[in-house]
Parts: C-alpha cells; sequence; structure tokens
C-alpha cells in the first residue's frame, strides 16, 4: 500500500517526523496515537523482534517529568 500511493519523499517526511516526534504539550493518548500512526512508515518499528525498540523510542519522547515518575499511561 505504502509504496503504491505514498512517494519516497512523503514516506521520509513522516519517518523523520516520527524519529523526531516528543511529547510536548500534548496529551499522553494524543501522543499515543500520533506515535502509532507515523510508526506506520517506520518499518524497524513494525516486527515483533523491535518490540523492545518501540517501547524505548515511545519513552524516549516523552517529557522528563513523565518519564521520572514512570506512572504514564496511554
Amino acid at each position: 500500500f505504502l509504496r503504491k500511493y505514498f512517494p519516497a519523499d512523503v514516506k521520509n517526511k513522516k519517518v523523520v517526523k516520527f524519529m523526531e516526534l516528543k511529547l510536548g504539550n500534548m496529551s499522553i493518548a494524543n501522543y499515543s496515537v500520533k506515535f502509532e500512526s507515523l510508526c506506520a512508515f517506520s518499518p524497524h518499528y513494525n516486527t515483533v523482534e523491535a518490540e523492545e525498540d518501540k517501547c524505548v523510542k515511545f519513552e524516549s519522547g516523552l517529557r522528563p517529568d513523565i518519564k521520572k515518575s514512570g506512572t504514564f499511561q496511554p
């Protein structure tokens, strides 16, 4: 689907947006939705083997105060 309907430059922009995604002022729920939608463009993170990497990427985008608390819930 992506190869057929998304030009490479558009896909690459989505990958960059995913890699730079941060929680910022979004709610964790909105961050989670955006994370999952952009993650679809990053094949590495869409394998069973990469599940831990995906978790690390998700947590790395959280604000430090939320990471410290360890009590976030998507």
